[in-house]
């Protein structure tokens, strides 16, 4: 497994209020011609992911699987549970050769603190091999920040 800074995949957490513009960045990645192959995870608690819609509409092809993938190539899948399982599941197929991703994005839920996320790649060893916390990016609303500032 990969284990230096510039081996491992990088990971963003992608995280603002409901409205901020996260689905528009994300729309723009999961249909822009860059060549990148990358993991777009939905950071969802519902039973119906928001941007579901958005996937289906970008997708290759339907599937009952938490990971489709998009046709630029990039992977979509939705946690509702255990993102550590994920990652490791990443990394094992990332092992084998089976899969190869230059980033991941994680986009957290409107109230998701991303804290909890990305402590995900300090805490876990088979992890932190494979994946390294790039940084985390907070959508914001210009028109209405203030007022979320002031909800806070």
């Amino acid at each position: 497994m990969a284990s230096s800074s510039s081996e491992r995949v990088p990971v963003t957490v992608l995280t603002g209020f409901l409205g901020s513009g996260k689905t528009t960045l994300l729309n723009h990645i999961l249909t822009a011609t860059h060549g990148k192959k990358i993991a777009i995870i939905e950071n969802e608690f519902g039973d119906v992911g928001i941007d579901d819609a958005l996937i289906q509409k970008t997708s290759k092809f339907s599937s009952e699987e938490e990971i489709i993938e998009v046709l630029n190539g990039c992977l979509c899948c939705s946690v509702r549970q255990d993102l550590v399982v994920l990652l490791k599941g990443f990394a094992e197929r990332a092992a084998a050769g089976e899969l190869k991703l230059d980033a991941i994005i994680i986009e957290t839920t409107g109230m998701a603190d991303p804290a909890p996320v990305a402590q995900t790649f300090l805490i876990y060893d088979e992890i932190k091999a494979f994946a390294r916390l790039d940084g985390i990016v907070t959508m914001v609303d210009a028109k209405h920040v203030e007022r979320h500032l002031d909800a806070v």
